[in-house]
């Protein structure tokens, strides 16, 4: 699972480039207000949310002004209501002014994303599937989207084309066949999980013979999805698969899909889908 300490790089990074790229040569209307003025501001939920992203509003501050003085009264993973307070920041007043979008941007966007993930794992809470991420998400934000599905109570999938194998119907067209891109991954990195994406019981059967170690069932109907199930039950355990269900998935098809017996269900929509929460900075 990622971690804020893993994600210091990240959000050192994504910060610097947002803030570049609002502030750029300076915030002219915050020369509007006196140099020495100093302020307070309150950050609250205007509904209700899945909180995410703290860590980057913190380093927003702490680039603008590091004497911004920052006291939560939240946590990421927290559930907040209709006008809950969330922060207050206390310092320049110019400073404050010049971090407010980068900060609620960061801040209501990765809380868009753990709540639409919330939304999707309390569906499913009954059951023992983990839902995934894909790599469906904001151009130079996967990292920060990655961690907000975490704590809106999900989990991630590979995090890019380098950690895991993920052979579709392409790759397979390219190498020759299931069995032959199967073993060619499993020669190129070993150790690296092989996970490849099939499309009828045949196809199972073959991914189970070359020992992928997950199969995506992809747009399988819940009725395939039982008999894959079974299929790969029926074998000795190490020759078992992780069997992951894929393809339009909908609030109305999710909970039968994850009754199946499947071990993952990967949902783009939970990072490409998600609606930004509406928050708002008002000085006190």
């Amino acid at each position: 699972m990622l971690t804020i300490t893993d994600l210091k790089p990240v959000i050192y990074a994504n910060v610097t480039a947002a803030l570049t790229e609002d502030v750029g040569s300076g915030d002219i209307t915050a020369l509007l207000i006196c140099e020495t003025e100093q302020a307070t501001a309150r950050v609250i939920s205007r509904e209700s949310a899945v909180i995410s992203g703290t860590a980057w509003v913190d380093e927003v501050f702490r680039q603008v002004d590091p004497n911004m003085q920052i006291q939560w009264q939240i946590k990421d993973g927290d559930q907040v209501k209709p006008d809950q307070v969330l922060f207050t920041a206390k310092g320049s007043a110019r400073s404050l002014l010049t971090a407010e979008r980068c900060a609620l941007n960061f801040l209501q966007t990765l809380s868009g994303t753990a709540t639409i993930s919330q939304h999707y794992a309390d569906k499913v809470a009954s059951t023992s599937v983990r839902l995934l991420d894909t790599r469906k998400t904001i151009p130079g934000l996967r990292m920060a989207q990655k961690y907000a599905v975490t704590c809106g109570g999900c989990y991630n999938h590979r995090i890019g084309l380098y950690d895991a194998f993920l052979i579709k119907e392409n790759h397979i067209m390219a190498c020759g066949g299931i069995k032959q891109a199967i073993e060619t991954a499993q020669k190129t990195a070993p150790g690296k999980k092989v996970e490849v994406e099939v499309e009828t019981l045949a196809q199972l059967q073959q991914a189970l013979d070359a020992h992928a170690d997950i199969i995506m069932l992809d747009n399988f109907a819940p009725e395939e999805l039982r008999e894959a199930v079974a299929i790969n039950k029926a074998l000795a355990n190490s020759a078992q698969a992780k069997l992951e269900a894929s393809g339009n998935i909908t609030d109305d098809t999710l909970l039968n899909i994850a009754q199946t017996g499947v071990d993952y269900i990967s949902i783009g929509a939970l990072t490409k889908h998600c609606r930004a929460i509406d928050l708002s900075m008002r000085l006190i």
